[in-house]
């Protein structure tokens, strides 16, 4: 079957991304990031999800603002205090897996080619079963920071600070 590669999904584990970039020391642009994955004259942005998780619902307000003026459609969870036996310690997880998921598979026939921003082996089995419908998967993530599970089961691996001159946010 011949089909074009050029409808392009892009799904950002938003803190993922946050803790990949602070381990770079440098952030992304999230429209730097748009212009760059669509720059091919045949590509055909589809759909931008960024998931992130929030400390109460303000948390973030003007950030999740722009992403949406910019495009990207947002999904958010409220942040969960988790206890550490080990470390004594208490965390905070918002756990947007299962919304990326969601997404991807509900989208599925919108697109050819998914650009995944993580570093989460978790989504090993969703990789591997979205390969298995033609889809084409790119990983961006970073060194470290990127499970082998997830960049096995991947198309193509893309290192954040490969593409850092494309993408880094200029404006503070």
């Amino acid at each position: 079957m011949q089909y074009s590669m050029n409808r392009l999904s892009i799904f950002v584990d938003g803190n993922n991304m946050f803790y990949a970039q602070q381990k770079n020391g440098w952030f992304f642009d999230p429209k730097r990031v748009l212009e760059h994955f669509t720059r091919e004259a045949d590509t055909v942005l589809v759909n931008a999800f960024w998931y992130t998780g929030l400390k109460d619902l303000q948390d973030q307000r003007g950030f999740r603002d722009a992403l949406i003026s910019l495009g990207y459609t947002v999904r958010t969870k409220i942040l969960k205090e988790y206890y550490d036996d080990n470390s004594g310690r208490y965390s905070q997880k918002a756990n947007l897996d299962i919304e990326i998921v969601v997404d991807m598979f509900n989208t599925v026939d919108q697109y050819d080619r998914v650009i995944l921003f993580s570093g989460d082996g978790d989504f090993e089995r969703a990789i591997e079963l979205l390969r298995g419908k033609s889809t084409h998967i790119i990983v961006v993530s970073t060194e470290g920071m990127i499970a082998r599970e997830l960049r096995n089961a991947t198309d193509h691996y893309i290192d954040l600070n490969d593409i850092r001159k494309e993408i880094e946010k200029t404006d503070y």
